[in-house]
């Protein structure tokens, strides 16, 4: 039986069909409706603070990313975001395994804007070698409403992954 990491390959294969059952859970987007606006708001005559084009700052992405559509608690995906780089990782146990899915480079937002969509190109020297990672060599996110999201594939299965930063 091949090895790698001291556990059984059958492991890593269980993980990843876990995993990819996991990323095909069913979750609602219900979230209370943030509209309700003050009726009176647009009324006054004085401008706002909010209204001056220089207030609005670069969103950002950075931080550290956890799927909330997993459809398990004990699986699920988690993305990294620093500088210009996202790595994305399948976890499973708890959060004691991990395994590379995507490594890449990307173009951060230089001002305030959702949705903002973004190619981020491979790394191929961080994923080749990596039995879970994706081999393509650019994939499309997307940041809209302080959600992350991006199409993910395994086994003959595609999802949407949704991430929220935690």
């Amino acid at each position: 039986m091949l090895h790698i990491m001291n556990k059984p390959f059958i492991s890593l294969a269980s993980v990843a069909l876990v995993a990819a059952l996991g990323l095909s859970g069913c979750s609602g987007s219900d979230s209370p409706d943030s509209s309700s606006a003050d009726s009176n708001a647009g009324s006054s005559s004085a401008p706002s603070a909010e209204a001056t084009p220089e207030a609005a700052a670069a969103t950002d992405l950075a931080g550290t990313w956890k799927q909330t559509n997993s459809g398990s608690d004990d699986a699920y995906q988690a993305a990294v975001i620093t500088g210009d780089t996202i790595a994305v990782n399948w976890v499973s146990d708890g959060g004691d395994t991990e395994s590379i899915y995507w490594v890449g480079t990307f173009t951060p937002p230089t001002e305030d804007a959702s949705p903002y969509t973004w190619t981020s190109t491979r790394d191929a020297a961080a994923t080749d070698s990596a039995m879970l990672a994706s081999t393509d060599d650019s994939k499309d996110f997307t940041f809209e409403d302080g959600e992350v999201s991006y199409k993910a594939s395994l086994m003959g299965t595609t999802t949407t992954v949704r991430l929220e930063k935690e």
